[in-house]
């Protein structure tokens, strides 16, 4: 992949996140972080909505069903990883529920919110 395909990688992505992140607020969430690195692992969006604490994972794909099998279950460790150190880092967001979400984005259509995509015991 060339520089030139990265950045528009990047950039799509980035796009793709801003989308979530707005359906998600439509939705009655509050945003709580973006794109949260750790080593080991990448979080696109954190929220909060009453005491559920979400950890979304944000994917961009031409189809719908490509995007709906996009998160691996390696992907998914890396996730949990992050959301580990996020929950080190503000103990007193641990006592809420916990839950791991997927915004699938599509061109020229709504983003989709998947609640609960996948489970991972972060204890």
């Amino acid at each position: 992949m060339s520089k030139l395909e990265r950045q528009a990688a990047f950039r799509a992505g980035l796009n793709a996140e801003t989308r979530a992140g707005w359906l998600l607020r439509l939705k009655g969430y509050r945003l709580l972080a973006r794109r949260f690195k750790v080593p080991g692992g990448e979080i696109d969006l954190i929220a909060r909505r009453g005491g559920t604490l979400v950890f979304v994972e944000v994917k961009a794909r031409a189809d719908v069903a490509v995007a709906l099998e996009a998160i691996t279950p390696g992907q998914q460790r890396r996730i949990a990883t992050a959301a580990r150190a996020w929950l080190a880092r503000h103990p007193d967001q641990a006592l809420l529920v916990q839950r791991f979400d997927a915004v699938f984005v599509t061109p020229r259509r709504w983003p989709r919110h998947q609640a609960n995509w996948f489970e991972m015991d972060l204890g």
